[in-house]
């Protein structure tokens, strides 16, 4: 009798952990995920604005690949947008959730454009370019020990404390913008040093956006290299299981968190440094342009692999580009571009679900036996 009632209380299904599935059937999930979420926001697009689904995504592609230099401006943003992923990536695998990327970049940033207004006249061209280099990668470095130190010692929430960060830089720069605003009283600092160029990232055959793209492939291998292969990459894979296990076979946690963010604090100077010599030549509060929340995305789902980053990061570039030339061709708000975005984000991160778990059906089977 009580084995009837338990029976018939159990449920129609439940949720249980899948094993690890084999990285090509998780991809296999994703592109599916996408071509499900392509299917979905087609049909939203033509009852919304009649318009054919197809000439939408082809609209897409030219707008972000259609010309020479869309493509080199699509290869710029990944590569920022990549910078930044890896810079992230450390700490999140450490479970250290570094939510001040957007206020790192703009510390970088802010120390690579003191350098190129206080010393463009002052230094030669290569040693300026040196200064600028160590400067912006210890202004980002320290932006994220500060935090670090706090988590490290005193357990403090390192989400809120790496949120508020962003904000202190964000008026930082706005104050140094109006000390070196041009006109003065302006607020904006405008093109730095235009007439000499100094401070400015060589061309590379005369391409502007290739030595910011070669710099951030070098940075993913040896991401990718330090994460999978030496001692502290195993170590921030310990921290991040289990901090009572690290201490437990010998680890250094607070040193492990203070190396860590350093780490990830210094990659996301060298991205503001890339963002103010090498792209925009100026910096206002919103150089990072949302690109350390969005990073959190990109890192996230490649699973933290730098590699799979390359792939995520274009993803996300390559729907913003496109959404955008939507938004001009067929004369759309910006709203719309964004629904068929979220549309296939959505999709994509809920693909996630499949992959890490699975539905358990109740068996009819043993229902009938009993």
């Amino acid at each position: 009798m009580k084995n009837n009632k338990a029976t018939a209380h159990e449920p129609l299904f439940h949720i249980a952990k899948r094993d690890a599935v084999v990285w090509w059937k998780a991809w296999l999930i994703r592109l599916l995920a996408l071509l499900a979420a392509l299917i979905f926001a087609g049909v939203v697009t033509f009852f919304l604005t009649k318009e054919n689904p197809l000439q939408i995504y082809a609209t897409m592609f030219d707008g972000a690949l259609g010309t020479a230099r869309r493509r080199w401006s699509l290869g710029q943003n990944l590569a920022m947008l990549l910078c930044i992923s890896l810079a992230v990536t450390p700490a999140f695998k450490m479970r250290f959730w570094n939510i001040g990327a957007e206020g790192q970049v703009l510390a970088g940033g802010l120390a690579t454009t003191a350098c190129m207004i206080l010393l463009g006249d002052k230094l030669p061209s290569s040693v300026l370019l040196l200064v600028m280099v160590v400067t912006s990668i210890l202004a980002g470095a320290i932006w994220a020990l500060i935090p670090a130190f706090f988590k490290a010692h005193w357990n403090t929430n390192e989400t809120l404390f790496t949120l508020m960060m962003n904000y202190i830089i964000m008026q930082l720069v706005s104050f140094f913008a109006y000390i070196w605003s041009v006109p003065k009283g302006s607020g904006q600092i405008g093109v730095i040093n235009r007439s000499t160029q100094a401070g400015w990232l060589p061309k590379i055959g005369g391409q502007s956006y290739l030595l910011n793209i070669i710099i951030v492939a070098i940075l993913t291998i040896l991401m990718y290299i330090y994460l999978k292969y030496s001692k502290h990459g195993y170590e921030i894979s310990v921290v991040g299981e289990s901090e009572n296990t690290a201490r437990y076979i010998g680890i250094n946690v607070k040193k492990v968190i203070l190396r860590t963010l350093f780490l990830s604090g210094a990659v996301c100077g060298v991205a503001g440094l890339l963002l103010v010599a090498g792209t925009d030549h100026t910096i206002t509060r919103d150089t990072a342009g949302g690109r350390g929340f969005t990073a959190i995305l990109v890192s996230w789902l490649a699973k933290f692999n730098p590699l799979f980053m390359v792939v995520t990061s274009f993803l996300i570039v390559f729907l913003q580009k496109g959404a955008t030339q939507i938004s001009t061709k067929f004369g759309l708000n910006d709203s719309f571009s964004d629904i068929i975005t979220g549309i296939i984000i959505f999709f994509i991160i809920g693909s996630e679900f499949f992959i890490q778990y699975t539905l358990k059906f109740r068996s009819f089977k043993k229902e009938a036996n009993a």
